[in-house]
């Protein structure tokens, strides 16, 4: 190895020139040498017309503001008590009067609010709940006993004035704790609950608004603790209907016949059947048997049926076939009703010897109630049933 070679690499080193090491850096838009300065200046409140008032508005200084009148005193001293009154002019005293022309206009912009609000009061529903601190459980918290609560009232009554008011009788009961314990526990505890949703009159409004519930609509609330707008929301199809006639000593006796599939569209099913001399009131009468018979079936995922499942009425023998997810439900046109009235997305039937209609319905449902689900195998074979799709899918089915 030559000698010249350590030298000549040294002096390489030399004129290199001493610069830090580059960092990488992990994105793909330019560097920021400084800190950008904003694109859009900003606004300020008085810009936007949220301190002062339009010209178009009626100008509000000071002087409108007057104070309370001895007529207007007069008229609070019958609801509040002196020391009460003492406190409401001490509060608007504080209160700077210029503050209160400028600053107390209604807002014009884009982020007003829609409605008026003083802020004084959370709402349960648009506002973030303030929940109490972790501080204020008491484990020991019990509620008093008779005799505590005894000892209460004859202290209240030994420390009462000459005249007792009223007043006094409301300070005892708002004072008086009914536990022994953190007082922080009684006046202000710590729960995990979600706050009550306020029951607005507006809610309680009838969709159907002045429209009065016809008789059938009452019979079936009553008789399937549905209200009106649950029954409205079932879907009812007629799946046969013809004309029949009874010979009797009298002559022939024509009458209408109806059978019709009720379901919700979640797993609830029922079929009923109607017949009357006319045509509205045997399909009336299907319908309401229809709804009054809804039961539920189970459903695989909510779209298919747990295995294949037969169901035989008389000389009628129908087969249903569990299939995968995108198949759709290809069968004959009314097993397609009751499975579109059920809600099974993919499914697929089999008719086999007779084809009546009447029976191919009453087949159908009753494969539908017959289904058996893992759990119930499982059971009845002493095993323990586990979904391995968990396991290689990570829980997302």
């Amino acid at each position: 190895m030559s000698a010249s070679r350590p030298i000549q690499c040294l002096f390489a080193k030399a004129k290199t020139p001493s610069r830090l090491c580059p960092r990488r850096t992990f994105q793909t838009g330019t560097r920021l040498q400084a800190r950008r300065t904003p694109k859009h200046k900003s606004i300020k409140a008085s810009d936007l017309g949220l301190v002062k008032r339009k010209a178009s508005d009626p100008e509000l200084t000071a002087e409108d503001l007057r104070p309370y009148s001895e007529n207007e005193k007069a008229a609070l001293a019958k609801r509040y008590t002196p020391e009460q009154l003492a406190a409401i002019e001490a509060g608007e005293a504080a209160v700077d009067l210029n503050d209160l022309a400028e600053q107390g206009a209604a807002r014009e912009d884009a982020m007003k609010l829609n409605y008026l609000d003083d802020f004084s009061s959370i709402h349960p529903v648009v506002d973030k709940p303030v929940r109490a601190p972790e501080e204020n459980y008491d484990p020991n918290l019990r509620f008093k006993t008779e005799d505590e609560l005894a000892g209460d009232l004859t202290k209240w009554v030994k420390d009462l004035p000459d005249e007792p008011t009223r007043l006094d009788w409301m300070k005892f009961m708002d004072n008086t704790r009914l536990t022994v314990g953190k007082p922080e526990a009684e006046l202000n505890p710590r729960s995990y609950l979600a706050p009550e949703i306020p029951k607005l009159d507006i809610l309680k409004r009838n969709v159907m608004g002045n429209e009065e519930i016809d008789p059938a609509t009452r019979r079936l609330m009553r008789q399937t603790g549905f209200d009106s707008t649950d029954i409205r929301r079932i879907r009812v199809k007629q799946l046969i209907q013809h004309r029949v006639t009874n010979q009797t000593r009298l002559g022939r006796i024509s009458s209408y016949y109806y059978l019709a599939v009720a379901g919700n569209g979640k797993g609830l099913i029922g079929i009923g059947e109607g017949k009357s001399s006319e045509h509205e009131e045997a399909r009336q009468q299907a319908r309401s048997a229809a709804i009054r018979n809804m039961q539920p079936i189970p459903m695989y995922e909510g779209r298919t049926i747990f295995g294949d499942v037969k169901g035989k009425v008389s000389a009628t023998e129908v087969e249903l076939m569990t299939r995968p997810p995108g198949f759709g439900v290809r069968c004959q046109s009314l097993i397609f009703e009751i499975c579109r009235c059920a809600g099974i997305q993919d499914m697929a039937a089999r008719v086999t010897r007779s084809r009546n209609h009447m029976n191919t319905v009453k087949a159908t449902l009753q494969a539908l109630l017959s289904q058996r689900l893992p759990e119930e195998i499982a059971r009845a074979r002493g095993r323990k049933l586990v979904d391995v799709r968990k396991v290689y899918y990570g829980g997302n089915l």
